[in-house]
């Protein structure tokens, strides 16, 4: 866009040379070019500051870690990676017996324990019994059912059923693996089944020009030479840079990098349904504010510039 306000501008002055048989001298020459130099400037610094412009834009998506609720050795896989699935549908299924022989143990203790309570209510009734033996005898009873709902709540944990409706992607889980019940060590990634977002990176110069409801354009990488119309749906109140957490430290300076505000953009343009975006893609993103609005014409024709240059992937 420089090079061509700078060769319009250069057209311009020559016409006016030519038409109005200016000469070429010390005088004009300069003011020719300090001409150029403030009309360029100012409008590519009206440009710039009025209308913002992030070359860091990005689909964003949620994913959930699937983690087992039990650790034991697979026994079976029941999808395939990028199957669609809805909630509650098995995906794996980790070696039961363990758990099951636990289940059995407890119920073997628990079915003593009800022998031994039903003994000491009828010593009770007798009057040959002692309170303390039926309060033990009703203690270990409840203990005993407390650990058999526990152990039955494992067993049904061996089979891991979906969070949601979406897919596994880049599944390698194989039968023989050991999962492991730790966050640190999912064995998948579930992609959640929901619209993804799109949130453009702006510098800290644009705040003051980034409100709700302004017009946006958006030019994805892989879609060359076609830009979308949205609009802000969301500016982000906090950045990354500043978060802090209890600690036993005192704040310093943990980054000299000033950040970039993040904004949620909704494309309402109908086009979008088609083509495919997968989640992850890169974009271009400009915002055009209710002020100086007759120079977003430079900045229209700057992001469709750049869309066209994603044609030149390898030098691009």
């Amino acid at each position: 866009m420089d090079l061509l306000l700078i060769l319009t501008y250069a057209a311009v002055c020559v016409v006016i040379f030519k038409v109005f048989d200016l000469p070429l001298n010390k005088w004009t020459v300069p003011t020719a070019v300090l001409g150029g130099v403030v009309l360029i400037g100012t409008l590519i610094f009206a440009m710039n500051y009025n209308h913002p412009y992030s070359e860091v834009s990005r689909e964003y998506f949620v994913t959930t870690p699937i983690v087992p609720g039990v650790s034991g050795i697979v026994t079976k896989v029941h999808v395939e990676p990028n199957q669609r699935l809805d909630k509650d549908d098995i995906m794996f299924q980790i070696d039961p017996i363990p758990y099951e022989n636990k289940v059995k143990q407890l119920n073997a203790q628990l079915v003593a324990a009800l022998d031994d309570q039903v003994r000491a209510k009828e010593l009770m009734v007798k009057g040959v019994g002692r309170q303390r033996d039926l309060d033990i005898a009703d203690a270990q009873v409840d203990s005993l059912e407390a650990q058999m709902n526990s152990a039955q709540y494992d067993l049904s944990r061996t089979t891991v059923r979906a969070p949601g409706n979406g897919y596994v992607t880049q599944f390698s889980l194989r039968p023989g693996i050991m999962a492991v019940s730790m966050p640190l060590r999912p064995v998948a990634v579930f992609v959640q089944d929901e619209s993804g977002y799109l949130i453009a990176w702006f510098r800290q110069n644009s705040m003051q020009r980034l409100q709700v409801g302004y017009e946006a354009e958006v030019a994805y990488d892989g879609i060359p030479g076609t830009v979308f119309k949205g609009e802000i749906l969301a500016v982000l109140p906090v950045l990354a840079e500043g978060q802090i957490q209890p600690t036993g430290n005192l704040m310093t300076i943990s980054s000299r990098q000033p950040g970039r505000i993040p904004v949620r953009i909704r494309i309402t343009d109908e086009r979008l349904k088609d083509y495919t975006i997968p989640g992850g893609a890169y974009a271009q993103t400009a915002v055009y504010s209710d002020h100086l609005h007759h120079v977003a014409i430079m900045r229209r024709i700057l992001l469709r510039m750049s869309s066209w240059m994603n044609y030149l992937f390898p030098f691009h």
